[in-house]
């Protein structure tokens, strides 16, 4: 089987994306661990940030999978990705303090399976399959975690399975009411999926540029954080959730007007361009 490969130049290399998407969604996941160190849940809002830098990741790692020809495959690498990743997510989350970890090493093992099975068993024969979805799971897991960090204040098994209610004053345990009881697992799964495939589908096409993909990632994180912060104010403190929404709604600010300043830009940059020939003259 041959592909054609499209090559896009310029712009950062991809293995630089990866690795600072790597470190920053490790790093954010660790600093959210303040909630235990000040037995509060008002750091909860690095689980967003640790979101946002794994689908910075996870959109460029998409591009690279499909500049092979594959460009309707997009959706797929999207739920492949969170579908490998939360198996990965799951079983960390019972190591306690090393989930992050965890999560990482599983999640690639995961999707180095995957990888060889859709390569090598299903013959598709892409040169970057195996690495891409190791990569997608990886951000897959992390972007789930981030996610219960942001709505429970833990990346912690215990955390995300209990919760509790308070019926006639008094306060009883809930299954119900926690990140995974409640699926909100599964709102936590569409919101991922759908940012990190929907700026690489966006942008697309001859006209499409590296910054601007990048800035509708961020701009798509920011957005589905703010969606997940609302929630989180069934499941943590009210003071704690509104600053997790400031710091959304800041972000989605800044990334959207930048956005559509690189829209412009690109857009103008077409306005020499020459229509299509109409070679049947009708």
């Amino acid at each position: 089987m041959t592909v054609k490969i499209e090559v896009v130049a310029g712009g950062i290399p991809h293995t630089k994306i990866m690795v600072a998407g790597l470190l920053a969604s490790l790093v954010c996941l660790y600093l959210s661990y303040l909630n235990v160190v000040t037995k509060t849940e008002m750091f909860s809002f690095f689980g967003g940030l640790a979101v946002v830098a794994a689908l910075l990741w996870g959109s460029h790692t998409i591009k690279v999978l499909c500049s092979y020809g594959i460009g309707t495959g997009v959706p797929s690498a999207g739920m492949i990705a969170f579908g490998s990743g939360v198996m990965g997510m799951l079983l960390a989350t019972k190591f306690g303090i090393a989930a992050p970890i965890v999560a990482l090493v599983l999640a690639a093992i995961i999707g180095l399976i995957i990888g060889y099975l859709s390569n090598d068993v299903l013959n598709m024969k892409i040169p970057t399959m195996v690495k891409s979805l190791t990569e997608l799971a990886i951000v897959g897991a992390f972007t789930l975690m981030g996610f219960a960090v942001l709505m429970t204040g833990s990346f912690t098994f215990a955390n995300l399975t209990s919760g509790s209610v308070t019926f006639l004053g008094q306060v009883m345990p809930s299954f119900q009411v926690s990140f995974i009881g409640g699926s909100l697992i599964a709102t936590a799964f569409m919101l991922g999926a759908i940012a990190i495939q929907h700026p690489f589908n966006a942008c697309l096409g001859p006209g499409w540029t590296q910054d601007r993909m990048l800035m509708l990632t961020a701009e798509c994180g920011f957005l589905s954080m703010i969606v997940a912060t609302f929630m989180s104010f069934a499941l943590i403190t009210s003071g704690s959730a509104l600053i997790s929404l400031i710091v959304a709604l800041v972000g989605w600010g800044y990334t959207y007007s930048e956005y559509m300043k690189l829209g412009k830009r690109d857009a103008a940059a077409w306005l020499d361009s020459k229509p299509i020939p109409d070679v049947e003259e009708h």
